[in-house]
C-alpha cells in the first residue's frame, strides 16, 4: 500500500488554516464546558462572541476570496456554502434560545466543516489556482490579518476548577 504524502499548504491559505486552528480551540472549549456542566449561558455568551467577532468575518473572507474560484455548481462549493449558511442559522438560534442540543450540533458541524476545508477544499484550490491568483489571496489576507487572532475572553469556563 502506498502512503499518500500530504500536500504542502500554500502560503495563501496559511492564514485560513490558522483561523481554523483558532476555531478548533473554540470547539474544544465548548465541549469542555459542556463536559463540566457549565451553565449554558456562559457557554452561549462565548460562542456568540466568537461567532460575531471571528467566524462571520472568516466566512466572508472564504466566500469572497476562495469560493469564487470554484464553479457555482461544484460539489465542494455547495458543501461549504451550505455549511456556512447552516452555521449562521444555528448561531442565531443559539443566540435567541440557548440549547445544549443546538450547541452540540453547531460544534459538530463546524468541526466537520473545518476538516473538509483543510483536507479537501484547500487541496482542490491549490491544484486549481495558479501562483498569481494565490499571491492575490495572500496579499488580501495579510492586509486583513496583520497579526494572528487572539482570544481575550475573561471567563475561562473550559478550565476545571
Amino acid at each position: 500500500m502506498i502512503k499518500a504524502t500530504p500536500m504542502k499548504r500554500s502560503h495563501a491559505l496559511v492564514k485560513f488554516s490558522k483561523d481554523h486552528h483558532f476555531a478548533l480551540l473554540l470547539i474544544w472549549k465548548i465541549r469542555q464546558g459542556l463536559r463540566f456542566n457549565v451553565e449554558i449561558d456562559r457557554i452561549t455568551k462565548y460562542l456568540i462572541f466568537f461567532f460575531e467577532n471571528y467566524l462571520k468575518e472568516h466566512f466572508t473572507e472564504e466566500e469572497e476570496l476562495l469560493f469564487v474560484h470554484l464553479k457555482a455548481d461544484s460539489m465542494s462549493r455547495k458543501v461549504v456554502e451550505q455549511d456556512h449558511q447552516a452555521l449562521k442559522e444555528m448561531a442565531e438560534q443559539i443566540k435567541s434560545h440557548p440549547d445544549t442540543t443546538v450547541i452540540n450540533e453547531f460544534v459538530n458541524t463546524l468541526e466537520k466543516h473545518i476538516r473538509f476545508e483543510e483536507r479537501e477544499l484547500f487541496n482542490e484550490l491549490q491544484t486549481l489556482l495558479n501562483e498569481a491568483e494565490l499571491n492575490v489571496i495572500d496579499e488580501k489576507m495579510k492586509t486583513s490579518h496583520p497579526v494572528d487572532r487572539e482570544d481575550n475572553w475573561k471567563d475561562p469556563f473550559w478550565v476545571k476548577n
